[in-house]
This record gives structure tokens, C-alpha cells and sequence, in this order.
């Protein structure tokens, strides 16, 4: 049984490395064996995670780049091939939100949001998966969703919802083009989890308490969630264990969907 979820070996490529999904998504990874391939844009904030990778006996190259553009995904990708011979798994990690009422967005923001989430999603898929398709052994793409994807929330999310909802359409219909060929199309849906965006609300001042009160009640678990309650379902979804499960958006949200 315990080589179902074995993945020692593996080339992944993780974009958005130096945020807090993708960083816990690269540790977890290289802990378990797998070969990593970092692709952000701080070099600096790179080389921390890698250090990291490195003090724990796990093996990583960094890529300076986010996918923007079909080049910088098209680097990331041959980074990858370069150092390690392949790629076996993708986890695009990388995104962004600006919480905004629609009437204070610009256009400009609203198109920000959107090519973070949607268009660098897309690149690297297309990148990625042309690889995985012309070296023939199947693989393993994990995309980053969100309960926002599937539910609306009080205000000032008309960027960031239809972005997840388009992550979701993305995992589904590459799920099915790219069936044929063994590749596993799944997304990962968070509710709200520690990170530099939104550290705030697990303080203990005013502002963050009052944040709570207001979210915990829809949430069975009870709490807020942290980085490391993704590790568990990304290492499932990237070992022999899911080799039957695409096309899915798993939420990891304390039931928060749930209700």
C-alpha cells in the first residue's frame, strides 16, 4: 500500500514557490522524494525556499520567472528538463487577488487578477502538457481553485470568483482532452489560509478577531486553515493513488462547502 503514494523521483514543477501554498506545496514534495523544480519571480525569496529544500536532504532548481507569457512558461518547463530529464507533475501555485467593489476596480485590475489565476494557469498547462504528451508516460497537473470558485462571497471578489470559476472549467476540460494520453487534471479548493494576504485575520487585535467571529461559525471545523492541511490531498494527487481520479476540484476547506 505505501507505494501508492509514492513519488520519489518525480520531476514537479511548482509555480507561485515562493507564496505560501507553493512553498508548502515544494516542501512537502522534496520531502517525499520528489525532484522540484521552483519557478517564482523574487530570486531572492527562491533561494530561501531552496535553502530550506536543501537542509532537509531534497532536491530543487529555481526559476526566476513567472508565466506571464508562453516564454516564461516555456522556460520554466525546459529549466525543468534540463535538470532533471522530464517532467512528471505540475502545480501552479501562482495567483493573485484584489479585493476591490466592482465600481472601484479598473479594468487594469480586473484584467491583474485574472491573468494571474487564468492566463499563467493556461501557460503553463500548455507548456507542461505538451512535454508530458510527447514523452508518453502520463502525469500528474494539479491546479489551484477556491471555494470562491464555487461560492460568491459578500463583496468585492468580482475578479478573483470568476477566476477560480475559470481554474475549474480549465481543470475539467483538460481533464478530458488530456484523458487519452494519462494525464490527471485536478484542482485543489482552500478556503482562507495563512499567508502574507491574509495573516491579518489570525491576529489577535481587533480587526482579526472580528474577522473570525464572522467566518468561523461557517466553517465546521472550526478554524482557519493553514498552509501545511494542503500538503496530504497535493501528494495524493500527485502519486500512483489518484491514477482514477481527475476532473476534480477537491476542496479543503474545514466543510466550509459542506453548508
Amino acid at each position: 500500500m505505501s507505494g501508492l503514494f509514492d513519488v520519489a523521483g518525480r520531476s514537479v514543477v511548482v509555480t507561485g514557490a515562493t507564496g505560501a501554498l507553493g512553498r508548502a506545496a515544494s516542501l512537502a514534495l522534496s520531502s517525499v522524494g520528489a525532484k522540484v523544480t521552483l519557478a517564482a519571480g523574487s530570486a531572492k525569496d527562491l533561494d530561501a525556499v531552496a535553502e530550506e529544500i536543501s537542509a532537509r536532504g531534497g532536491s530543487c532548481v529555481t526559476v526566476p520567472r513567472r508565466p506571464e507569457t508562453l516564454a516564461d512558461a516555456e522556460a520554466i518547463s525546459a529549466a525543468a528538463v534540463e535538470a532533471f530529464g522530464r517532467i512528471d507533475g505540475l502545480v501552479v501555485a501562482s495567483g493573485t487577488n484584489l479585493p476591490k467593489m466592482i465600481g472601484d476596480m479598473a479594468t487594469e485590475e480586473w484584467e491583474q487578477v485574472m491573468d494571474a489565476n487564468v492566463r499563467g494557469s493556461w501557460l503553463m498547462c500548455k507548456s507542461v502538457g505538451a512535454r508530458m504528451i510527447a514523452q508518453g508516460e502520463g502525469g500528474k497537473v494539479v491546479l489551484v481553485s477556491s471555494v470562491r470558485g464555487r461560492l460568491g462571497t459578500a463583496r468585492g471578489y468580482s475578479a478573483y470568483c470568476p477566476s477560480k470559476s475559470a481554474v475549474d472549467g480549465l481543470t475539467r476540460s483538460l481533464a478530458c482532452e488530456w484523458g487519452p494520453h494519462k494525464i490527471n487534471v485536478n484542482a485543489i479548493g482552500p478556503t482562507v489560509f495563512r499567508s502574507k494576504l491574509t495573516e491579518w485575520m489570525f491576529r489577535e487585535d481587533e480587526k482579526g478577531s472580528a474577522s473570525r467571529i464572522q467566518s468561523l461559525p461557517r466553517i465546521p471545523l472550526g478554524r482557519l486553515g493553514e498552509p501545511e492541511d494542503l500538503a496530504g490531498i497535493l501528494i495524493y494527487l500527485m502519486a500512483p493513488a489518484s491514477d482514477f481520479c481527475t476532473g476534480q476540484v477537491i476542496y479543503v476547506d474545514g466543510g466550509y462547502t459542506a453548508g
